[in-house]
């Protein structure tokens, strides 16, 4: 997909994906070893937006599996079509004079399977990025249907045998750590740790999306430091501060101050509790005051 780590650095900038310099390697490694990148963290720190990132930056297709407890093989792999092979034996009975063997080799082909997200990431003419996303909510059951994939590049499938990929995908696992993910897995990822950005980078990423020219970008970023620091229910994620940003600019805002309490309480609380934190008495005040002791620049972990 990149041809350098430099490349892969421009091209991410280029889609407005800020990326610690670590990581740019360990990213580049994985592609070209083809092995998983598993990457844990908070949820809102930027694990799944780094894939779209990826794939975005290189032009490349992304398939997404969105795991839930209960997901199964169906979901994640596919399916035959039975309506469609129904329709089909009762045109071929029509037309008379096709053996059983060959009908039975035609029903359990392809052309009868609906794909899911897993079997698609392997049938692409070039290499597609594969976004798991929070696998962490299913069970080691369905972690195993994954070690085949992951480890041999082919999915086995009853009555359509073993599909072997054509292309080896860029996979990322996310997980928000609900469950810990089994030794298997890990043994086969590269091990990635996402945090919330740090005050200097999350005004970075601030500037990367909004333009240069906007003033409020350091007490944006020193605010959302500060709501993670009050122990919400909900944490701001990174795309919600960058949906302050958009609203303070939409609405000439240079400087957030108590006044401006109310028009940014949607978009900072997303539960009960935590609007209720934040409607105490002098509680979005004591935020911005928070704003103002946190650091300006701080070393990026």
């Amino acid at each position: 997909m990149f041809c350098s780590t430099q490349e892969l650095a421009e091209k991410l900038k280029a889609v407005r994906y800020s990326v610690v310099d670590e990581l740019l390697p360990v990213i580049y490694v994985a592609m070209k070893l083809g092995r998983p990148l598993l990457i844990e963290g908070p949820p809102g720190s930027g694990k799944t937006a780094l894939a779209h990132a990826v794939a975005k930056a290189a032009g490349a297709p992304l398939e997404r599996l969105q795991c839930y407890a209960g997901i199964n093989e169906e979901r994640a792999i596919g399916k035959f079509d039975e309506p469609l092979q129904r329709l089909f034996l009762e045109a071929a009975d029509d037309a008379g004079a096709v053996s059983w063997e060959d009908l039975r080799c035609q029903l359990h082909a392809l052309t009868f399977f609906t794909q899911g997200p897993l079997l698609r990431s392997l049938l692409h003419e070039r290499p597609c990025v594969l976004l798991i996303d929070e696998i962490d909510k299913v069970d080691h059951a369905f972690e195993a249907v994954l070690l085949e994939i992951l480890s041999e590049w082919q999915i086995s499938i009853p009555k359509l045998g073993t599909i072997k990929a054509k292309t080896i995908p860029f996979v990322v696992l996310t997980s928000n750590e609900e469950r810990r993910i089994g030794d298997p897995l890990r043994r086969r990822s590269f091990y990635v740790r996402f945090e919330h950005p740090t005050v200097s980078r999350e005004q970075e990423i601030l500037e990367l999306h909004s333009g240069q020219g906007f003033g409020a970008h350091s007490q944006v970023a020193r605010l959302a430091r500060a709501l993670r620091g009050w122990s919400l229910e909900k944490p701001p994620s990174i795309a919600e501060i960058l949906d302050v940003v958009r609203a303070v600019d939409v609405m000439g805002i240079t400087e957030i101050s108590p006044e401006h309490r109310d028009m940014l309480l949607p978009l900072l609380a997303k539960t009960e509790s935590d609007r209720q934190r934040i409607l105490m008495r002098d509680g979005f005040a004591a935020l911005l005051a928070d704003c103002e002791g946190a650091p300006r620049h701080v070393e990026v972990y």
